[in-house]
């Protein structure tokens, strides 16, 4: 095999997974060691630079890094038998957020340049639209912002429940973008593409989310309509003081995180009796584990594998919902297939029903002859790398491009569409992206010192306190988790791996005494002859078994060896860079920020 070269993006962006699982690329084990170290400005600036929302992410997020921390890997494998215990990433993002220095973040946030002559309009105030403003907005666009709603944020403001997500943590996160200038909002609902499209703006960008929730269509649903409600829009009811009260029975329809975040809130409006019942298993429900594991922790059954029949009224008063049950059958393909099981039918009783069986793209303001073509299944046909519609000057960006997804998506998205528009408007090609900044400096202070710490220990991940149940049930404004304090934040950032601090070999000073094998805690170095990928893997002292993992290679051995690592298992403790007498191991931090709009073309 060839040498690896350690400044290639693409081998750290495999090393380094959490970085490359989050969609807005933030650099994880750097803003959590400056948690460690107490700096939580510095790390709160770091998310804010990629993420845009860190103490809304921070409570919210879906969490795509966490799966892919090398911590849950090396535990599973190594150290904790059966268990996976990723770093808390996500609440060790909200430890920025709760304790940095106020003032001091709102002064160092930039402040937009004299106006530069483009307009730019942002239909929808949501995180993706927010993210396109706040990029373009230091670069002297004018941004208008349309949305329904009297306050930005969309459905994070509407949709989210405040005893998840205190309003004040919106309100903060939004007003620093809009405190950056050249951006105003118009409270105003958007019915014409074709009219934005003659104001002249010189770009516009879709960010209006996938607004519509699917219904429920069974018998008895018309007649029983008047306690039946569409989840997106209930919640919406709720959070705008419009709904404050429910039936002490209510069912809930779906298995997503908008199920959950509708059983939660019926039990704090009154509900008794709160059923989530769902048409999969419960391993197959589309709603994060914690969010199940919070709703069953309020006392909220989950019933599985059972689609509704029939709704069953008694003149238009709704009397329960009937259900059938069913099974998952799977064909040769692993396709499943839901089939009756053949049990009796179950009835359940109930004053209100919450539909949460999903959620619709909706763009009735977009006229057929606006430019703006649309697929089979109602989604814009667009530019998957620029964002780009049929109508080049307009964007679309989070739920309203290709479907419901989540905040970070709609941030990332926001990220990508603002250096489309800024390259479009600049007279450069969209499609030609900007690459990375990448930083490589080394970590060795002296002879055995090391500027950064990493003990990789059997540590177990450290539970986020809540408040009592009985408390948090009685006031839907009162904010159930409590986030991690300063002790408990420092343990769990010392969990993290510091996977970004790279093995660094240089084959030339190694006299191959195998210092750096005996000592190695994973056994995952091997001084080795050369040969084939597949062949090779096989001689490692430990078998390297993930082939999606690279292995890294050095050569240029006296002897004509090799050495290979394999990255899947190493820890990146830096044992072996301490033990090696002629330093030909080293340890080295290797920085990625993913461009953004403001360095995006040559000009800059």
């Amino acid at each position: 095999m060839k040498p690896t070269d350690i400044k290639n993006p693409d081998y750290f962006h495999k090393v380094v997974d959490c970085q490359w699982a989050c969609p807005a690329h933030t650099p994880v084990p750097e803003y959590i060691r400056l948690i460690a170290h107490g700096r939580y400005s510095d790390a709160y600036m770091i998310n804010w630079k990629s993420n845009v929302f860190p103490g809304i992410l921070g409570r919210t997020c879906d969490r795509p890094c966490e799966p892919a921390c090398r911590r849950s890997r090396v535990e599973d494998e190594t150290l904790v038998k059966g268990k996976k215990e990723p770093v808390a990433i996500c609440r060790l993002k909200r430890v920025a957020a709760d304790f940095k220095d106020d003032e001091g973040i709102k002064a160092s946030m930039p402040k937009a340049p004299e106006k530069n002559g483009r307009r730019i309009a942002c239909i929808g105030g949501g995180p993706a639209s927010l993210t396109v403003a706040r990029d373009l907005a230091v670069l002297g666009y004018e941004i208008v912002i349309y949305d329904q709603d009297p306050k930005l944020g969309g459905f994070i403001r509407t949709q989210i429940p405040h005893f998840r997500l205190p309003e004040s943590v919106i309100d903060e996160e939004v007003g620093y973008i809009t405190d950056i200038g050249n951006i105003e909002f118009r409270h105003k609902k958007i019915d014409s593409m074709k009219a934005v499209l003659a104001e002249g703006y010189d770009a516009v960008f879709v960010g209006s989310g996938a607004p519509r929730g699917r219904d429920l269509d069974v018998p008895g649903r018309k007649e029983a309509a008047a306690n039946i409600h569409i989840g997106l829009d209930w919640l919406s009811s709720v959070s705008f003081g419009h709904i404050s009260k429910v039936g002490k029975r209510v069912i809930v329809l779906g298995g997503g995180n908008t199920a959950m975040d509708c059983c939660r809130t019926a039990r704090r409006l009154g509900g008794e009796d709160v059923k989530v019942i769902v048409r999969s298993g419960f391993e197959e429900m589309k709603a994060s584990p914690w969010e199940k594991e919070d709703a069953m922790g309020e006392d909220i059954p989950i019933l599985n594998m059972l689609v509704p029949k029939e709704v069953t009224h008694n003149d238009g008063r709704i009397t329960g919902v009937l259900f059938e049950k069913v099974k998952a059958e799977y064909d040769a393909k692993g396709r499943r297939s839901l089939i009756p099981s053949g049990e009796p039918d179950q009835h359940f009783e109930c004053d209100d029903v919450l539909v949460a069986i999903g959620q619709e793209n909706a763009f009735p303001w977009i006229e057929a002859d606006a430019g703006v073509e649309f697929d089979k299944w109602g989604l814009p046909k667009l530019n998957e790398q620029t964002f780009q519609s049929t109508e080049p000057k307009v964007f679309f960006g989070g739920d309203a491009a290709f479907g419901p997804k989540n905040i970070i998506w709609a941030a990332a998205h926001g990220h990508d569409a603002a250096i489309s528009i800024h390259k479009m408007l600049s007279g450069e090609n969209p499609e030609e992206r900007p690459a990375p900044g990448v930083n490589i400096v080394s970590q060795k202070m002296g002879i055995h010192e090391w500027s950064y710490d990493n003990a990789p220990t059997i540590d177990h991940r450290l539970k986020v306190p809540h408040r009592a149940k009985k408390e948090a049930l009685k006031d839907i404004m009162t904010e159930v988790e409590l986030g991690f304090d300063v002790k408990l934040a420092f343990k769990e950032a010392q969990r993290c791996l510091n996977c970004d601090v790279q093995t660094v070999f240089t084959g030339q000073l190694c006299i191959e005494c195998d210092a750096c094998v005996d000592i190695c805690p994973m056994d995952c170095i091997t001084f080795t002859d050369n040969g084939e990928e597949k062949d090779l893997r096989t001689r490692l002292l430990a078998p390297a078994l993930n082939p999606t993992q690279d292995i890294y290679i050095g050569n240029d051995l006296k002897t004509g060896r090799i050495m290979a690592k394999d990255e899947d298992v190493c820890l990146h403790c830096g044992l072996c860079a301490e033990r090696c007498p002629t330093g030909a191991w080293d340890m080295r931090k290797y920085y990625m920020e993913m461009t953004n709009a403001e360095h995006a073309c040559r000009k800059h």
